[in-house]
């Protein structure tokens, strides 16, 4: 059983004082009398409290108090899931401000999944240059027949272009998909998933490169890999909170510590489904086409500069005591 120190509860009363008040307001007022900043920060505030219950219920002695922060919880929740009038809008505003945080709250996992990624992508690079044969059974042989001709196996796109778009979103919601709900094998398919997309990715370029095709296949991948590759990195992560929470539990029970990581997961992974609309839009009509390859890299960079921008631009301080 944990005991809880004085000092800790000390250290959170604020937060639960400062979620009472805007419950408070919000009963009065129907949500009308607080600001844009104050209903972001009573949405970061209820995810605070509700893991503070987690750790309350751990102390048998912090019984009552745990009752009355599970009795705020539960007019929080009402204020902020029943108030709500448009599910788009509230979609929108979350990707604007609400999303950059999450994905800053969790950029450790965002991290260890790229190396995951690089890492595969350099062995498979190594084990190419060596024995070019390498690649063959991880490309298959559709592609390596393609790249032994010198052209590109993306050219059969461009004729069923709209057809080909709506199956390539498919194709990339599916991939990310299975690499966030890979953490339920204790992030292992996760960990997996981003190996062998990196060896993929290792195989083929340097197989293009031994080709000459190399300024062929980046000015394909570029348009929409710009926001692919991050929404398939970002689908990875997802994946290894959550078996980050079932392997490594710390002070919660492990069935919290397992619907704490799933929570923070789907809202990490929820913010890549326009980035893979988007990409899946650009590789069925524009990638593929003949537009210039200037034009292709610009197009790219100016993607991923937009990225960078929206994921790590200065955001609307919170004030939580």
């Amino acid at each position: 059983m944990t005991v809880l120190s004085n000092h800790w509860i000390q250290k959170r009363t604020p937060h639960w004082e400062r979620l009472t008040l805007l419950v408070a307001a919000a009963d009065k007022s129907r949500l009308r009398s607080l600001s844009r900043s104050e209903l972001q920060e009573m949405a970061l505030l209820y995810r605070q409290v509700a893991s503070d219950l987690s750790t309350l219920r751990q102390d048998r002695t912090s019984a009552a108090l745990a009752g009355q922060v599970n009795h705020l919880l539960a007019r929080a929740h009402h204020i902020i899931y029943s108030s709500r009038k448009s599910s788009w809008r509230n979609f929108f505003l979350f990707l604007c401000d609400g999303y950059p945080r999450v994905f800053r709250q969790q950029i450790g996992y965002v991290f260890a999944s790229l190396v995951t990624l690089l890492l595969g992508a350099l062995v498979a690079a190594a084990f190419t240059l060596a024995n070019p044969r390498f690649a063959a059974p991880i490309l298959g042989p559709g592609v390596m027949s393609s790249i032994e001709r010198h052209e590109m196996w993306t050219h059969s796109i461009v004729s069923v272009a709209p057809q080909a778009a709506s199956g390539i979103m498919t194709h990339n919601i599916t991939v990310s998909l299975t690499a966030f709900a890979g953490g339920l094998s204790f992030g292992v398919l996760s960990l997996y998933l981003m190996f062998f997309n990196g060896l993929m990715m290792g195989a083929v370029a340097v197989a293009c490169q031994q080709a000459g095709m190399s300024v062929s296949l980046w000015s394909f991948v570029a348009p929409h890999g710009s926001l692919e590759l991050p929404a398939i990195v970002i689908a990875g992560a997802a994946g290894m909170r959550i078996g980050h929470g079932m392997l490594f539990p710390g002070i919660y029970r492990w069935k919290d510590s397992v619907a704490r990581a799933g929570a923070e997961a789907v809202r990490l992974v929820s913010g890549i489904i326009p980035m893979l609309i988007i990409a899946g839009s650009l590789e069925g009509f524009f990638s593929p086409s003949g537009a210039p390859v200037e034009l292709k890299f610009l197009v790219g960079a100016a993607l991923f500069t937009l990225l960078l921008i929206w994921l790590f631009r200065p955001l609307p301080k919170i004030v939580t005591s």
